[in-house]
């Protein structure tokens, strides 16, 4: 089974521990024994298949927060201690800036979380953000500024329960979601939203109802097109 990068030494920690502690206690040995193989299932990274088109969850876990910011359209997901950590860019591409933003470390499923700890990946046109909490103190990144990244890469990963946010292009709003607060996401594969949201040219739409146009039009006697997609 693969794990997160990095993550096999905490499991390492925990099996000297037990081979220490275990002439004094074979209990406490046990317990160590347990915590390192609870260690790697929390860092376990499987295989997924990323489907042909959409946007692709980003995270593991249950969506808790879907709000319009003056950002951008911000969807929250709460990564439990039982989801996979490995993080994973929901869009192709490049990495503008990856930061490490100081804060808090409270409870991940709380409003509170908001004020924490957080790794920020800034791309073109959105914002993925790795945020700790009270036990995932640690977040990893496997991508640098300036580096491209396809639809479903692994880009970090965070040890333990927390919460990961994306901040969508600002073409997106919520009606744009396939998804909703308490809906469950596997990173990679369950599909969050359309590629791209169809947006419809202002421009086009006035001349389409344009009084003046249609008249010209009636007068012609041919057929008005419809107005083009963007």
């Amino acid at each position: 089974m693969s794990v997160a990068n990095g993550s096999l030494r905490y499991a390492v920690l925990a099996v000297v521990a037990a081979a220490v502690v275990f002439p004094f206690s074979r209990v406490a040995s046990g317990v160590c024994v347990v915590a390192a193989v609870g260690v790697v299932y929390f860092h376990r990274d499987p295989a997924r298949v990323v489907p042909p088109q959409g946007v692709v969850a980003p995270a593991d876990g249950k969506v808790t927060v879907v709000r319009e910011e003056e950002d951008g359209l911000r969807l929250g997901i709460y990564m439990s201690g039982w989801d996979v950590h490995i993080n994973r860019a929901p869009m192709d591409g490049t990495v503008e800036n990856v930061e490490h933003i100081p804060g808090a470390n409270k409870l991940a499923f709380t409003k509170d979380a908001e004020e924490n700890e957080r790794l920020r990946f800034e791309f073109e046109d959105y914002t993925l953000e790795q945020i700790a909490g009270t036990f995932a103190r640690r977040t990893y990144s496997y991508v640098d500024p300036g580096q491209d990244v396809a639809r479903g890469q692994r880009i970090g990963h965070i040890s333990f329960g927390s919460r990961f946010d994306m901040v969508f292009p600002p073409e997106y709003d919520p009606d744009d979601l396939t998804v909703d607060v308490g809906h469950r996401l596997y990173g990679g594969e369950t599909v969050i939203a359309p590629q791209r949201p169809q947006v419809t040219d202002d421009t086009d739409a006035a001349d389409a109802t344009d009084p003046a146009g249609d008249t010209a039009d009636d007068a012609a006697g041919e057929p008005r097109d419809a107005a083009p997609s963007a």
